[in-house]
């Protein structure tokens, strides 16, 4: 356990933010398991419509630093790939 000030303040802040990172991460699995769900099911609207709403959830994620931005743009192309082949088929 940490003696200085500043590095007990540190530990807290670290652990705030590793639970609300935790929570994003998690919510964005959510979401791009429903553009799965919904492609699967060949219901089209509703999986371009949670494509959109996961695509931006990765931007923002991506923003606030809790994704790399180069590893949520590989998300949202792997989500449009699987958009395009339900789409096809």
């Amino acid at each position: 356990m940490a003696n200085i000030k500043q590095q007990k303040k540190r530990n807290l802040q670290n652990e705030r933010s590793h639970e609300r990172n935790k929570a994003v991460r998690s919510s964005l699995k959510t979401a791009t398991k429903k553009v799965r769900t919904a492609a699967a099911s060949g219901d089209m609207d509703t999986a371009n419509e949670r494509a959109r709403e996961a695509s931006r959830a990765l931007d923002k994620a991506a923003s606030r630093g809790v994704l790399h931005k180069r590893t949520a743009a590989r998300r949202k192309s792997r989500l449009a790939k699987t958009l395009a082949r339900a789409s096809a088929e």
